[in-house]
C-alpha cells in the first residue's frame, strides 16, 4: 500500500531489536558525493570507506570517505570514465594500508578495471581489462571484492568474457605488478558475481548461473575443473551473488538469492553451510519474505560465532533487513527492517561486525527519497546503553 513507506518513514529511529539501536550516518545526494553504495564499507583510522555505483562529478562512481565523529564525508576519488565506471565490488586493504579495488566498466577498453588508491586520495590505474582485444582473452566486468593471498597477490573474478563461452574468468595480479587471466568458467558453472574467499589456501566462489541447472549457480574452487556443488534451485536455493564466507573447520557459508521456497528466480533465497570434506549442503535458514529476501552479499561473524547479513526486500516494510543467524541452531532474528524512506532501502551490501558489537553497513536506496529513489544510506547498528 502506498502509504506504508511514508508512515515507516517516522518510525525508523524507534526500531529497537535485541536492544540495539538504528543511526545513519550519512544520506548520499547522488551528487559529488556519490550515490548508490553496493558493498560492505571498511574501517580504517576511524573513518568509514566504500565505493558507490553511481555519483560522483563524472555520475560514474566513487571511493568514499567518512569521518565517524564529524559525519563529514568526502569523495576521495571520482571516477571519470578512462579509470574505471560504475563499482559493483568494495575495497580491500593490503598491510601497507591502500585500498584496492575494481570498476565494472570503463577504462579504454570499457571491460573494466583493477585500481589502488592511497588513503590520502592518490589513484593508481593497475590494470584496464580487455576482454575483446587480446589473446587469450581476458574476462569483462570485474565485480566482486577482489581479495589477497599471503604473498600479497590480489585475485578477482569478472562476470563474463574469457574463453570460447564467455562466462567469466578468474584473475591474479600478482605483488611485482604482473596481471594474468586464470580460469574460464565451464563445466564449473558460470558468471561469478561475488569475490572469492580463501581458506585452507584455497580459493573458493559462487557462480550465480549455469552449472548444469539453469541459472541454478555453483560453488566451486580455483584450480578444479568442476564445480564442488550445483543448486538445483530448489529447496536449497538458487542464484548466489555474495561471496563465501568460511568457520576455518572446514566449512563455508554463503547465501542465495533465490530458491527455497520457490524455483530458480522464484522464492525469497537461502542461508547455506557447505561441508568441504562431505560436499553436503545444509540449508540453515529459508527466507520467506516476512523475515526478508534475495539476499545479496556475504555473511560476517561476530565474535560469538554469529552470522550477520542483510536482504534486499522483504521484512516489515519491503525494502530489506538486517540479520543475524545462529549457525548450530539455525535460529534468525531480524535485527533491523529497513522502512526505504530516511533510513534507507533495499540494502545490496552485507555488514561489518565489529569487536562491541557495533553493526556499519550500507543501503543502496532510499535516504535522500523513498526507495526505489533515492540514493542510499551509511548506518551503524549499535548496542544500546539503556
Amino acid at each position: 500500500m502506498a502509504s506504508t513507506p511514508v508512515l515507516a518513514l517516522a518510525l525508523f529511529a524507534m526500531q529497537r531489536v535485541d536492544a540495539q539501536t538504528f543511526t545513519v550516518l550519512y544520506t548520499f545526494t547522488g551528487g559529488a558525493d556519490g550515490g548508490t553504495p553496493l558493498d560492505t564499507p571498511i574501517l580504517y583510522n576511524g573513518n568509514v570507506y566504500g565505493t558507490t555505483n553511481g555519483g560522483g562529478a563524472g555520475s560514474s562512481g566513487t571511493v568514499y570517505q567518512l569521518d565517524f565523529k564529524t559525519r563529514k564525508e568526502t569523495a576521495l576519488h571520482t571516477f571519470t570514465g578512462p579509470d574505471g565506471i560504475g563499482p559493483v565490488g568494495g575495497l580491500i586493504q593490503n598491510a601497507s594500508g591502500n585500498f584496492y579495488g575494481v570498476a565494472y566498466k570503463g577504462g579504454p577498453n570499457n571491460d573494466g578495471t583493477l585500481f589502488e588508491l592511497t588513503p590520502s586520495g592518490q589513484f593508481t590505474l593497475l590494470h584496464a581489462f580487455a576482454g575483446r582485444t587480446v589473446t587469450p582473452a581476458e574476462g569483462i566486468g570485474p565485480a566482486g571484492t577482489p581479495v589477497f593471498d599471503s604473498l600479497g597477490d590480489l585475485f578477482g573474478t569478472t562476470y563474463v568474457g574469457g574463453g570460447s563461452k564467455g562466462w567469466g574468468t578468474v584473475y591474479e595480479y600478482s605483488a611485482a605488478g604482473v596481471f594474468q587471466s586464470g580460469q574460464n568458467f565451464s563445466p564449473d558453472g558460470a558468471l561469478p558475481r561475488a569475490g572469492l574467499f580463501f581458506q585452507g589456501g584455497k580459493l573458493f566462489g559462487t557462480t550465480c548461473g549455469c552449472g548444469g541447472i539453469a541459472y541454478g549457480g555453483t560453488i566451486y574452487a580455483v584450480g578444479v575443473q568442476k564445480a564442488l556443488y550445483t543448486f538445483t534451485g530448489g529447496a536449497d536455493g538458487s542464484q548466489p551473488l555474495g561471496s563465501l564466507v568460511g568457520d576455518g573447520k572446514g566449512n563455508l557459508y554463503g547465501t542465495t538469492s533465490a530458491g527455497g521456497t520457490g524455483n530458480f528466480g522464484s522464492g525469497y533465497g537461502v542461508v547455506f553451510e557447505f561441508n568441504l570434506t562431505t560436499s553436503q549442503l545444509t540449508v540453515l535458514h529459508t527466507f520467506t519474505g516476512s523475515d526478508g529476501g534475495a539476499p545479496a552479499s556475504a555473511l560476517s561473524w561476530d565474535t560469538q560465532g554469529n552470522l550477520y547479513g542483510t536482504t534486499t526486500l522483504g521484512g516489515a516494510y519491503g525494502y530489506g533487513t538486517v540479520f543475524k543467524l545462529d549457525p548450530t541452531s539455525g535460529t534468525l532474528t531480524t535485527v533491523y527492517s529497513f522502512t526505504g524512506g530516511a533510513d534507507g532501502g533495499t540494502p545490496e551490501a552485507g555488514v561489518l561486525v565489529t569487536a562491541n558489537g557495533d553493526i556499519w553497513g550500507a543501503a543502496s536506496a532510499g535516504g535522500s527519497a523513498p526507495a526505489p529513489a533515492g540514493f542510499g544510506t551509511l548506518f551503524i547498528i549499535s548496542p544500546s546503553t539503556n
